[in-house]
């Protein structure tokens, strides 16, 4: 092994000890310990440290049966009390290095929801709550060390995100904006490595490749996996300045199946059931019970709305993009199927062809297109209005 790596090794497992020992929860039960038992149960309810949600500044006033104005000097004065502690450097400079490390390699932007999804991934023992490790770790970094990141929000091209205090970000702006025009001409979806790639190609990257430029250390594998779909780690860690970008980006969004689009658009976010039922039938790529698709739709959760099997089918029913290959099975229109029974493919098949065709070369041709049983295909040839027999046991249209 190189000087250098064993150099990169030592740096990676010293930041592996440093993110395992981020109990946000476990950091602020001792910080905690320095305010009066009213101090702690105000920021406690106001920040949602119970794992009860936050509430607001009317409802803690009426549990202490005091006004919404002094709640809210009691939050002030016990945050203010947190970052007069001499020893609060102690709790928190293990959390300030990981921040710090990440906002580096992200290039100096990184989605707020995103950089907790990394904290908590790094933490150990919090899996079962995420939500509550997500709380603790947002008040520590929002109130214990606003002088060290700014919080920002409502900006014009990012969802909200912290970066250094000054940092620079013009031209990660300018990178999202010809991005958002890029996909929208292109109308079409896309995968993270290929939207990678595609960004590598914009004048506004190739432009700023010096401000781009950033290390790589922590890995990111742990928050990358997902029930439907899977990322390629080794090249988003590669390339984490531009994946920050598109975390970030208000109007690009991925969808549950991994592919990447403008944020309003059906693609990413479906609006109705047949918008539902195009997306899990796209990613499966083959035909599927409508039974399964509405089971699909439910277990992917695009929102708070059930599907009912049903309402599926009667969708697929209607709509001319999706084709009827077998008993209850469906499929894209786009993949080739055509609409029709068995005798209507039948008849295309031998529109199609110049000669006779042997009833084995019709089974193989109608297999192609529905998902049925030879002893269907048979009884539709044996329609003698439609077809007829030949030499040789081939099959033609019935003459006219």
């Amino acid at each position: 092994m190189s000087e250098k790596s064993i150099l990169d090794q030592i740096i990676l497992n010293h930041k592996a000890e440093e993110v395992a020992s981020l109990d946000a929860v476990e950091i602020i039960g001792s910080l905690f310990n320095e305010l009066n038992e009213r101090e702690r149960d105000v920021l406690t309810r106001r920040f949602g440290l119970h794992g009860k949600g936050k509430e607001t500044l009317e409802n803690i006033g009426k549990v202490h049966e005091l006004t919404r104005e002094r709640i809210r000097q009691i939050e002030n004065s016990g945050v203010k009390k947190l970052l007069e502690l001499k020893n609060l450097e102690n709790y928190v400079s293990n959390l300030k290095k990981v921040i710090n490390q990440l906002i580096e390699e992200h290039g100096g932007l990184i989605e707020s929801d995103y950089l907790l999804n990394n904290l908590v991934s790094f933490s150990s023992g919090v899996k079962e709550k995420e939500d509550l490790h997500k709380n603790h770790l947002e008040f520590l970094i929002s109130k214990l060390l606003e002088n060290e990141f700014e919080s920002v929000k409502n900006s014009k091209y990012f969802k909200n995100y912290f970066k250094y205090k000054h940092q620079e970000i013009s031209h990660m702006e300018k990178i999202a904006e010809e991005l958002l025009n890029k996909i929208k001409e292109l109308k079409k979806t896309l995968q993270t490595e290929d939207l990678i790639n595609l960004t590598k190609g914009l004048d506004g990257y190739k432009n700023k490749l010096d401000q781009l430029d950033a290390p790589s250390v922590i890995d990111l594998s742990s928050i990358l996996k997902s029930d439907f779909f899977e990322e390629n780690a080794e090249v988003i860690n590669s390339n984490k300045v531009i994946f920050s970008i598109l975390q970030a980006a208000k109007d690009i969004e991925q969808n549950k199946f991994g592919y990447w689009g403008p944020a309003n658009s059906r693609e990413i976010k479906p609006k109705t059931i047949n918008d539902k039922i195009y997306l899990v039938l796209n990613d499966h790529g083959k035909p599927m019970h409508f039974v399964e698709i509405a089971d699909k739709i439910n277990e992917i959760s695009f929102d708070s709305k059930r599907a009912n099997a049903a309402t599926v089918h009667n969708e697929l029913i209607l709509d001319s993009k999706y084709v009827l290959v077998g008993r209850g099975l469906y499929s894209l229109k786009d993949w080739g199927y055509k609409r029709g029974t068995v005798a209507d493919i039948v008849i295309d098949i031998l529109n199609k062809s110049e000669e006779p065709m042997s009833r084995d070369d019709i089974l193989e041709k109608v297999l192609e297109q529905r998902l049925v049983k030879k002893a269907t295909i048979i009884l539709a040839l044996m329609d003698k209005d439609k077809f007829e027999r030949v030499e040789g046991g081939k099959y033609r249209l019935k003459s006219s």
